[in-house]
């Protein structure tokens, strides 16, 4: 069974495609406009081993915010597509990350009950802008990052900064804990021969 799916959504304020294999290697093409989300979401795809391409081109001459947003939204919906029923999967897994002084846990639960929570950011994080040249990324955006995603993939997750000064470093441990709990979860167990739920269903 081939865990792919390509999903591309266009509103007023963007225009987005996303296609993933979740049994990839890693491997991503990313483009956004917002240079340290790219660079977050190709660490997300190395540490969950996602295969990830994204093509989104949005109003960024507002600010970063519906590119980001939306690009989130339908990664979550090719993320759940591509998870189809489910059969075989282990479902739960957590992971602890690092970043120098930075340091976030999160656990994944592919339950198809949506619910996030994010918790530990400094208030400083708020008004953090990252990145270089061009278009900054909000620091916060990440939590509703990881809400629109969550909301849209179907998934349970509990993300808590536990330490964390710089917010390039903050934000990185988030991604890349994000990313190690959800290849643990989405990957298939060979003694899992159906769907992990008393209920027969996720």
């Amino acid at each position: 069974m081939s865990r792919t799916a390509s999903r591309t959504r266009t509103t007023s304020e963007s225009s987005i495609t996303v296609t993933v294999n979740l049994d990839g290697t890693g491997r991503s093409s990313i483009s956004t406009g917002v240079g340290f989300y790219d660079h977050m979401l190709t660490a997300l795809a190395k540490h969950s081993l996602i295969d990830i391409d994204v093509v989104a081109e949005g109003d960024l001459h507002i600010d970063g915010h519906h590119v980001v947003e939306d690009t989130a939204i339908v990664l979550g919906q090719a993320i759940k597509e591509a998870l189809g029923d489910k059969v075989g999967i282990r479902r739960y897994a957590d992971a602890t990350v690092p970043l120098d002084e930075a340091l976030a846990h999160c656990v994944v639960d592919v339950a198809g009950r949506p619910y996030v929570v994010c918790s530990g950011e400094p208030e400083a994080q708020v008004t953090a802008r990252i990145g270089g040249t061009g278009v900054p990324y909000a620091g916060s955006m990440t939590y509703h990052v990881f809400e629109s995603f969550g909301l849209n993939a179907g998934l349970c997750i509990h993300l808590r900064l536990l330490a964390g000064r710089d917010p390039h470093h903050i934000v990185e441990a988030e991604f890349k804990a994000l990313a190690r709990a959800l290849r643990d979860a989405i990957a298939l167990d060979p003694r899992v021969g159906d769907v992990p739920s008393t209920k027969g269903a996720l």
